[in-house]
């Protein structure tokens, strides 16, 4: 019996039953998805600012995170709302579960600054542990480090090759923002 891998996003621990995209050429379909990755148009924000954007600065630069990056997270995971709650129990800015808050140091995750903190701390934990490669880390945010680790990549599940693209599309839009800093 093979054990499920961790889940990290709310998404996708929503969908316990994860549809899987098989292998015949995963690799070059979502290789052709990453290298079409357009700026999604971001709404109800202005386009010289984001919601929480000197916490975000201030997390993001703490553990080494790219501010663009971990603001195309939030957006992604939450839509910055900080009183964001999945169905599967994820809560706050940065969808973070009970045990991985915990783990984080987050005691309020429905906190603006704690859940962006541990948001951050977790998503520069994981850049380290791939060797600052934003695409693997993503992929860990969203299915997990033991899911990279297993399929030696990007998992071929269909909600994380779409997150990928849609949180480096974020990324790119926001990066104007912090173009200067």
């Amino acid at each position: 019996m093979t054990s499920a891998p961790v889940l990290r996003s709310s998404a996708l621990q929503q969908a316990l039953a994860l549809n899987i995209v098989h292998p015949r050429s995963s690799s070059a379909t979502f290789a052709s998805t990453l290298s079409a990755v357009r700026p999604t148009p971001v709404t109800g924000s202005k386009s010289d600012t984001v919601p929480f954007q000197d916490m975000i600065g201030a997390a993001a630069r703490k553990y080494g995170v790219r501010p663009a990056l971990l603001a195309a997270v939030v957006k992604q995971e939450s839509n910055f709302n900080p009183n964001a709650k999945s169905r599967a129990g994820a809560k706050g800015l940065t969808q973070l579960m009970d045990g991985t808050a915990r783990g984080l140091g987050v005691t309020d995750p429905f906190d603006p600054a704690q859940s962006l903190d541990g948001g951050a701390r977790f998503l520069g934990g994981l850049l380290k542990q791939f060797k600052g490669n934003e695409t693997l880390a993503l992929a860990a945010y969203n299915a997990g480090p033991g899911a990279v680790q297993k399929y030696g990549g990007i998992p071929p599940y269909q909600e994380t090759q779409r997150y990928i693209p849609k949180v480096l599309g974020y990324a790119t839009q926001f990066g104007r923002i912090w173009a200067g800093s």
